[in-house]
């Protein structure tokens, strides 16, 4: 946590090999005051001039697209509203704080007043210090009752490192109240014989939506007297909580609600975001509360400098020829070297597990050939470690050990690494609010800092790194979440259950969907109504008849063969894509190839998904049903590539809920079932990117029930395009790959949260037909928002292949490395002058026909069986991601 009150001028000037943190989640020296300049350091060079430095010569300057300067802003003080306590604006001033800005003095008197409250303004704001100051006045007032306790809070965030992150900066802001406030970590971390403890003494917990989910709330009599004092409950980080994961925790906050209105509770809910569209409408959705939003962002900015990078063409040639450019990884690795060489403090982030220890292991071996001394100061940080290896890292980046991070989104959330110089994201993340979330994480003290976005090689990246007006001049986008899919509604029905007894008068916390899907539940076996209520019916716990972060079953243990010893775990939902056999898995910093992949009895039950998106968020349903525990034995290895997984998918009609004529084309939305397979893997060469081969897989199909848009064309709108037979299967194909990977510009997804496919006549339409679909059970939300945002979302498609500079098709604009077709058959051509005819017919706006089913973005109804004819893409095409199963809630 960084309370961040410093103006630009006052900062650490580190040297340029000095790693000392600057951190404000400690009570700050005297000299950080805006009349007094650090004494006996060297300043600190601009952000520009470090970008120079990284940029020297036309090779490497011609490989900056864009870069946007962005001033210092001054800040606005406020005062503290007069019901804080004293002791509470006491220990503030201690930690160097004299004045709250604006914002955080508004969410205070919000807090105070009892009303919920979302504080959604920019990166290092001190959103933190928004919430805590009225919790701990409260936990204060609280802590003068006859047992000490009189009023607790509940802390959750969405990773267990920025839990103990907000435990170490509670302790030492409050460490002037004494025992007054006592914060205590609760999740899977904390030793059993110190629960008991927090239990029954700790008036400030700081979890997860997981262990709420699993072990707060279904033990919720052992926590009766935590939860009857509860007065806030404090959702960090809450534009995370986003698609399945999101609706998945606003149940849990309901169900969390409930017991709280059981023991005579009503807890004050307080929210801290990113800058997000409508924070109150999604903090509302996420809560079921009305909010109050405070966006009007008071803090001061030190300069940011941010580049847009796009690495080079090689002399390489990819499938069908295309060209090839330098993988993001590499480069990032690069950049990486480059500023740990120049002494500046930096984290690069990446997509997923395994490229973040790419870059560290490339790092490394570059920076030894410079001084043997700094490859020990660079490191991986990453979910999947185990517990004592997150821990040491943590501590590592907090004292200064660690020069150069390679991170996940693990540390994208708000974790205190303040006095960082610089920021590399290799790859855009998947949504404006996680961009601007991670290039905040450097210039936390008010300082300069510089920032740069790596593009990787596909359509999206490629887009933006030429259209830098759709990063800068655009706003975030909304927080897309949908509590009323049954695939998510009804495991929590029966949790809710299980934990009390469920009342007709409940369903209305759950929403409108809840009453329909009870007599699906009861039919099912798994609630029974009594007299007037509805009763958990089974002997196991009905809080695991759900992962909420989608995982789809058991993690997969990751051992080492040899030995026995347990390496790591890998998420359920990507195992068939990240260690199926042949596969290479990197664990810190070493390298192993998967020998054998046992799934156990679960095996056709499990989820599936792709690694690459935020650690811990994958796709999938319920818990898998067998009682083998999976298992990936690995053997340490030194191979020259990395693997990547291909699948083939099909997909079926199911209902058809609204329909849109475009022209002679139609746009639909509806509901979809997809069979999905992982066939084989590409070997490609490391930093090169080169495929060296494909080896073939055996691994059994899974199927998903969601959400789809889709649209169609006629024969005369081919006719107009000048579209034959023989082009026609490479057109569609090349617009689905595009349409992909341009999405996540409209909707909060990440590319590896949607999927597609392209047939050129559909047994269920008769027509061409291009599908993007949901990868989650029941849908996430972001196919109905592609249907929303169709007319500019295609333009955006058509204008990203018709503006790239190859001449059939590259991973720039429509190849995939997914594409289980081997990105065969590709028009890029014919699929510029099919979205060209397509767009013509675009209405404005779109006037909705309603068919069956919902409209309102979610899901088919769980259990409901309805026939539709399936379809294969050619070749088994998968378009870009994998296929997850139903959840099993048993209906």
């Amino acid at each position: 946590m960084a309370f961040n009150h410093l103006p630009a001028v006052a900062h650490d000037a580190l040297g340029p090999l000095s790693v000392t943190p600057v951190t404000h989640s400690v009570p700050m020296a005297k000299n950080h005051r805006p009349d007094r300049s650090p004494a006996g350091t060297a300043a600190r060079p601009s952000p520009q001039s470090v970008l120079d430095r990284l940029a020297p010569g036309q090779g490497r300057a011609t490989r900056i697209t864009h870069t946007e300067h962005m001033p210092p802003r001054e800040g606005r003080y406020a005062v503290w509203p007069d019901r804080i306590r004293p002791e509470i604006i006491a220990a503030v001033q201690t930690a160097g704080i004299a004045h709250p800005w604006e914002h955080q003095a508004r969410a205070a008197e919000h807090a105070l007043d009892g009303d919920s409250v979302v504080v959604a303004t920019g990166t290092a704001s001190g959103k933190s210090l928004a919430y805590l100051v009225p919790v701990l006045s409260t936990l204060l007032d609280g802590s003068e009752a006859p047992n000490g306790r009189g009023a607790t809070a509940l802390y959750l965030a969405p990773t267990k490192a920025l839990a103990a992150d907000q435990r170490r900066a509670v302790k030492d802001l409050a460490a002037p109240l004494g025992t007054a406030v006592r914060p205590a970590v609760y999740d899977g971390d904390t030793p059993v014989e110190e629960r008991e403890w927090v239990r029954q003494y700790a008036n400030l917990v700081l979890t997860n939506p997981d262990m709420l989910h699993r072990g707060i709330l279904p033990s919720h009599p052992r926590w009766s007297s935590f939860l009857r004092a509860l007065r806030f409950v404090v959702v960090d980080e809450c534009h995370t909580y986003r698609g399945v994961f999101g609706s998945h925790v606003a149940q849990v906050l309901r169900r969390l609600r409930r017991l709280c209105a059981r023991y005579g509770s009503d807890p004050v809910f307080l929210l801290a975001s990113a800058t997000a569209a409508d924070p109150a409408q999604s903090a509302g959705r996420l809560t079921g509360l009305p909010v109050v939003e405070v966006a009007d962002d008071a803090s001061p900015r030190g300069e940011l400098v941010f580049a847009l990078w796009e690495p080079p063409l090689t002399e390489l040639h990819g499938e069908r020829g295309a060209p090839v450019r330098r993988t993001a990884i590499a480069e990032t690795a690069d950049l990486l070297t480059d500023l740990v060489v120049q002494g500046r403090r930096s984290i690069a982030f990446v997509r997923s597990r395994r490229g973040a220890e790419l870059v560290s292991v490339i790092a490394k071996e570059r920076l030894a050939d410079v001084d043997r001394s700094l490859p020990q100061r660079v490191a991986a940080y990453r979910g999947g470690y185990l517990p004592e290896e997150r821990r040491a890292l943590e501590r590592a980046l907090h004292t200064g050990e660690l020069l150069g991070l390679a991170a996940t989104s693990a540390l994208e959330l708000g974790v205190d690494v303040a006095g960082l110089d610089s920021v590399v994201i290799a790859g855009y993340p998947g949504t404006r609010a996680s961009l601007w979330q991670q290039a905040g994480r450097a210039g936390r003290a008010g300082q300069g800092a510089l920032a740069v976005l790596v593009a990787r090689d596909d359509p999206l990246d490629t887009y933006l790194v030429h259209h830098p007006e759709a990063l800068f001049d655009q706003p975030v986008e909304s927080t897309v979440l949908d509590p009323d899919n049954p695939y998510v509604l009804a495991p929590h029905l029966c949790a809710a259950a299980a934990e009390l007894p469920l009342t007709e008068a409940d369903l209305a916390l759950f929403g409108p969907a809840a009453a329909g899907l009870l007599p699906q539940l009861e039919a099912a076996r798994l609630l029974r109504r009594r007299t007037r209520a509805w009763h958990w019916t089974r002997r196991e716990r009905a809080a695991d008849l759900t992962d909420i972060r989608g995982s789809g079953g058991r993690p997969v243990q990751v051992v080492e063969a040899g030995t026995g010893r347990l390496l790591g775990t890998v998420d359920a939902a990507a195992a068939h894509t990240t260690v199926h056999e042949g596969a290479v898995h990197l664990h810190q910093g070493r390298t192993y190839l998967v020998r054998h992949l046992d799934l156990g009895e679960a095996a056709s039950e499990d989820g599936s998904g792709q690694d690459g998106a935020a650690d811990g968020a994958g796709a999938g349903g319920g818990p898998s049903g067998g009682s083998g525990n999976p298992v990936a034995l690995v053997e340490e290895a030194t191979p020259p590539y990395s693997t990547v997984a291909r699948d083939t998918t099909s997909i079926s009609v199911l209902d058809t809920d609204i329909e849109v004529p475009w022209g002679e084309g139609r746009l639909c939305y509806g509901s979809v079932e997809v069979t999905n397979q992982v066939v084989s893997f590409l070997r490609r060469r490391l930093i090169t990117g080169e495929v060296l081969g494909e080896t073939k897989l055996d691994l059994p199909p899974r199927t998903l029930r969601t959400r789809a848009v889709w649209w169609t064309v006629t024969e005369d709108q081919l006719d107009a395009a000048r579209i034959g037979p023989e082009q026609l299967g490479g057109a569609l194909h090349a617009a689905e790959h595009a349409a992909i990977g341009m999405l996540p510009l409209f909707a909060t997804c990440d590319r590896w949260d949607i999927g597609g496919v392209s047939i050129p006549l559909h047994p269920d339409t008769l027509l061409p037909t291009v599908f993007v679909y949901d990868g989650h059970p029941g849908g996430a939300g972001f196919a109905e928002r592609a249907f929303h945002t169709a007319r500019t979302w295609l333009a955006a498609t058509r204008e990203a292949i018709a503006s790239c500079e190859c001449e059939a098709g590259c991973p720039s604009c429509i190849q995939s490395p997914k594409c289980g077709n081997g990105n065969d058959p590709l028009h890029k051509r014919g699929a510029v002058r099919l979205l060209t005819t397509l767009l013509r017919g675009a209405p404005t706006p779109p006037e909705a026909k309603e068919g069956t089913g919902r409209s309102s973005g979610v899901g088919a109804e769980a259990g409901g069986a309805v026939s539709g004819r399936s379809a294969s893409a050619p070749s088994g095409d998968s378009g870009e991601t994998g296929v997850v199963p139903e959840p099993r809630p048993g209906i």
